[in-house]
């Protein structure tokens, strides 16, 4: 049987005027400022007026390890969403926005898929409102202004050695890694090594995902450590005065955006920092907001539950003083086979042992997920492929481990096919009592909050950081800067720094390559082994067959 492609359903969508989304939440024609028809900002007018009333319940959807098979977290979440909806609920979408780097590089676009998806998609999976741009651009004027200052004379005494200010482009593009800046002589400045990283890991677009509002985003902006002295101290983005002008680039791009799903739902889709090299979460502002508005807000965190969920919990919520009601986990049959040590091209042949076998990756998020604090539920993405003995086999496995299993049909039938999954998660949203907390204290130590995430979520038996790396830890702690958390950048795909290493493995260490002070957005980031913070693209990038055809239209997106 042939399916339609993602953009086909997308393109065949019976979209409605934004404002009629707007009003299902109550937002007024004047409190939208829209962008085409179909897509809007909500004005920081409206959301200052929404803040006395009560907040909904937090739905976190987050996903075993990614897996060439698939998982599918973000068409759980707007199924979720719409679910929710049909049984009646007041539910709203929160999701990111997506990189044009991933879009043209292999991952795809972040509005879902089949009967899930959020609409406008190819809008959405592009230039959308322009936030990235934003973000972009304030980042690059950061930049231009610290070479500026030190070409004019260099008054704050910033050593050319130590600018740890890296540029942004919101591409995949590894020939930027590592650059050399200002040559061609004295008219240029003075010549000095810098870099590239994509646009997602900017602390621009933390900070912007993580600000209450335009006051709180410039004194972010501020905080921003760019460079250092000869003495070692430090000399942030307000002592460039650097900080209005960012803001004033960034002021459109600080109002959530507001779209719809298939089923015509209201959802926010706002900032995007990846979780395997950022903090993977939407905007604070984003999701405070719909709280006001929904009495059921589903939001996701990227990649597997070990890197965006554990970041959510102890970087967004401890931040925004947030609490998730209930914890999706997003698992396939088909992911659990390849785990379970089944090639991705035997994936459609049933294996009941392969997938019991590759259940020891599911089970680890459960427990993670549960060390928080909060009820735990597992949505089995359902494929046409996946036969009832597989299905069975990971509802057992899951009840085994004190929670429950649903299979939810959302990618083929809407939300006909998660109506049950919406409906067991709001009984659990409604009556049962989450406990959570993050798992570690603001003042533990820094080595030791990285030990703690290494050793309770990866399951490592060790962090090698070498001691340049823990002198610099111990400096940032006496400096004031060690009640912040830490923001761990390794591979999506293993537990361990090791892509390849899939399932549940022990016997490992984790090692620390650099580390790296994000104060503005107030956290420190830990990369950890080769991962990068610019990507490159793979041998045959998606790019290649993305294109117009006849009648203006875009092929080629998924």
């Amino acid at each position: 049987m042939a399916f339609k492609t993602d953009i086909q359903i997308a393109r065949e969508a019976n979209k409605k005027p934004i404002q009629e989304i707007g009003k299902k939440l109550g937002i007024g024609t004047d409190d939208l400022l829209p962008y085409g028809h179909d897509k809007a900002k909500v004005s920081q007018k409206f959301i200052n007026s929404v803040q006395d009333r009560k907040d909904g319940k937090l739905i976190l959807v987050t996903a075993i390890n990614p897996t060439p098979a698939g998982e599918g977290k973000t068409t759980t979440t707007v199924g979720l969403g719409d679910g929710l909806n049909r049984i009646g609920k007041n539910a709203c979408v929160c999701i990111r926005e997506a990189s044009l780097g991933p879009n043209f590089g292999m991952k795809g676009g972040a509005a879902g898929g089949g009967y899930a998806q959020i609409i406008p998609m190819e809008e959405m999976n592009l230039h959308f409102t322009g936030d990235f741009h934003a973000i972009t651009s304030a980042h690059s004027l950061l930049s231009a202004m610290i070479d500026n200052h030190i070409y004019w004379g260099n008054e704050l005494e910033i050593d050319t050695r130590r600018v740890v200010w890296r540029r942004v482009v919101d591409m995949n593009d590894r020939a930027l890694r590592q650059i050399n800046v200002s040559l061609g002589g004295v008219a240029n400045g003075f010549p000095r090594e810098g870099g590239f990283d994509i646009t997602v890991a900017s602390e621009v677009m933390a900070i912007l995902c993580l600000a209450k509002n335009l006051t709180d985003l410039q004194e972010r902006l501020g905080n921003m450590i760019v460079a250092y002295r000869r003495d070692r101290t430090p000399v942030f983005a307000r002592d460039i005065k650097a900080d209005g002008a960012m803001t004033v680039l960034l002021k459109d791009a600080m109002q959530p955006n507001i779209v719809q799903t298939l089923e015509n739902n209201p959802a926010f889709v706002h900032g995007g920092p990846f979780a395997n090299i950022a903090h993977g979460c939407n905007s604070v502002i984003a999701t405070t907001t719909a709280l006001k508005l929904a009495d059921y807000v589903v939001t996701e965190a990227g990649f597997g539950a070990d890197l965006g969920a554990e970041k959510f919990m102890n970087i967004k919520c401890r931040k925004a003083g947030l609490s998730p009601s209930v914890v999706v986990v997003v698992a396939t049959v088909r992911a659990m086979k390849m785990n379970g040590g089944v090639a991705k091209a035997d994936l459609g042949a049933e294996n009941v042992d392969a997938v019991k076998k590759g259940c020891a990756n599911l089970g680890r998020h459960i427990e993670n997920m549960k060390s928080f604090g909060v009820p735990v539920v597992v949505a089995i993405n359902h494929f046409v492929t996946d036969t009832d003995v597989e299905v069975q086999a990971v509802k057992d496995y899951v009840a085994s481990q004190g929670s429950e299993a649903i299979l939810s049909r959302h990618w083929e039938l809407g939300s006909e096919g998660s109506a049950d999954l919406a409906t067991r998660v709001a009984e659990i949203a409604d009556g049962e009592s989450a406990n959570f907390s993050p798992i570690y204290p603001d003042d533990m130590p820094l080595m030791q909050k990285i030990e703690t995430i290494a050793k309770r979520i990866y399951r490592a038996d060790e962090v090698l950081a070498d001691q340049k790396i823990r002198n610099q830890l111990k400096e940032w702690e006496a400096q004031g800067y060690g009640n912040l958390p830490v923001c761990m950048a390794k591979t999506q795909y293993s537990f361990t720094t090791d892509p390849d290493r899939r399932g549940a493995p022990t016997g490992f260490s984790v090692p620390v390559r650099e580390v790296r002070l994000s104060a503005g957005a107030g956290f420190v980031v830990v990369i950890c082994g080769e991962i990068m913070t610019m990507p490159g693209l793979p041998r045959a990038p998606s790019a290649e067959t993305i294109r117009l055809n006849a009648d203006g239209d875009v092929e080629g997106l998924f």
